[in-house]
C-alpha cells in the first residue's frame, strides 16, 4: 500500500515528523505533499485519486483534516481514498477524542497499517464537517478563550465564574429547525456534533458515535443567574426535554438568524444567514484503532463487514 502523507507547509519543519517518517519508510512505502497555501490541499487529494493512492495522510490539526475530508466528499464515493491522521496541531481534538497516538512513529504506524472503518460526516450547506460546529458562545471557544469559560463546556466541569461570565454574552436570536419543527431561541452555545469534542479538549457531546448515521445536537438558550443551579443540573443531564440546555440526536437540522451567528466548522469560521445541517453516513473510510471509543461498540472495519 502506497502512503500519501499530506503534511501541513507550517509542520514540516518539525524534525521529530522527519525521523518518524523515516523510521516508518523503512516498512512501508511512503510519499509526502507538503502544503504552501490555501487550495492545496484540495490540489493534492485530486491529484492522489488520480494516481490511484489508495490512501492519505492528513498530517496537521483539525483544519488539515477538515480540508481532507471536504476534498475527498469532492468525489464520488467509489473514488474516495482511505483516510488516516497524524496529529501535529494544537488541540487535535478528532484525534484525541478518538484515540489516536499522539507519538508520530505510532501514529504512522497506524495510518500505515490499521483498519479503516466508515464513519459519517456532516454537510454544512456546501461544506463539511468531520468534527464539530458550533455557534455563538461556543464558536469562540477555539479562540481566545478565558480558561473559566473553557471549564464551562468541558467534560462536566462547569465553573460559577464561567457560567456568570456566559450570562454577559449577548444570546443570538434565531430559529432552529429540528426533525422538521422550527422553534425560536436566544441561543448562547450552539454545537452540531459529529464527535465529542472542541476547543482543545472542551467536551460538548460525551455519548456521540461517529458511525451511527445522527448527530447530536446541542442548544444552551439565554437563562437568568436565579436558575444557574437548575442549568448546572441540565448541563451534568443532557436530555431533550430540558429547559435550557436542549439535546437532540437527529440527521438534520437547520439553523437561521439575522445577522448571523458566528459559527466554526472544525474551527474555521463562517457567516451565514442559514446553515442545512445533514448527516453523510458512512461517507469517509477513516484508519482509526480498534478500540476507538467514538465506534459504536461491535463496529467492524470496512474489509471485514
Amino acid at each position: 500500500m502506497t502512503l500519501r502523507i499530506i503534511l501541513n507547509g507550517k509542520k514540516a519543519g518539525i524534525e521529530e515528523v522527519r525521523e518518524a517518517i523515516a523510521r516508518v519508510r523503512e516498512d512501508h512505502d511512503i510519499q509526502v505533499r507538503v502544503t504552501f497555501e490555501a487550495g492545496d490541499v484540495a490540489r493534492l487529494v485530486d491529484e492522489a485519486i488520480a494516481e490511484g493512492c489508495s490512501r492519505i495522510v492528513a498530517a496537521g490539526g483539525d483544519g488539515t483534516l477538515n480540508e481532507l475530508v471536504d476534498a475527498l466528499m469532492g468525489h464520488p464515493k467509489e473514488k474516495r481514498c482511505e483516510a488516516a491522521i497524524l496529529p501535529l496541531g494544537t488541540a487535535n481534538d478528532f484525534a484525541a477524542a478518538a484515540e489516536v497516538p499522539e507519538d508520530y512513529e505510532a501514529a504512522l504506524r497506524l495510518a500505515a497499517e490499521g483498519e479503516a472503518y466508515g464513519v459519517d460526516v456532516i454537510r454544512a450547506n456546501d461544506r463539511h464537517v468531520i468534527n464539530i460546529a458550533s455557534g455563538g458562545f461556543g464558536a469562540q471557544v477555539t479562540s481566545n478563550t478565558p480558561v473559566a469559560l473553557k471549564h464551562f463546556l468541558g467534560g462536566g466541569a462547569y465553573t460559577l465564574s464561567g457560567l456568570v461570565q456566559a450570562l454577559n454574552f449577548k444570546p443570538y436570536d434565531g430559529e432552529f429547525v429540528i426533525h422538521g419543527e422550527s422553534s425560536q431561541q436566544q441561543l448562547l452555545v450552539g454545537a452540531v456534533c459529529n464527535g465529542r469534542q472542541a476547543g482543545g479538549g472542551q467536551v460538548l457531546a460525551p455519548e456521540a458515535y461517529i458511525n451511527d448515521g445522527l448527530m447530536d445536537l446541542v442548544a444552551l438558550q439565554d437563562f437568568p443567574i436565579e436558575v444557574l443551579a437548575q442549568v448546572i443540573a441540565e448541563l451534568q443531564n443532557p436530555e431533550s426535554d430540558n429547559q435550557y440546555v436542549k439535546y437532540h440526536r437527529q440527521p438534520s437540522a437547520c439553523w437561521r438568524s439575522n445577522p448571523p451567528m458566528p459559527i466554526n466548522l472544525d474551527g474555521e469560521p463562517i457567516t451565514e444567514t442559514q446553515v442545512d445541517f445533514e448527516i453523510q453516513a458512512a461517507a469517509i473510510s477513516l484508519v482509526l484503532p480498534a478500540d476507538c471509543p467514538m465506534l459504536k461498540p461491535g463496529t467492524q472495519p470496512i474489509t471485514n463487514e
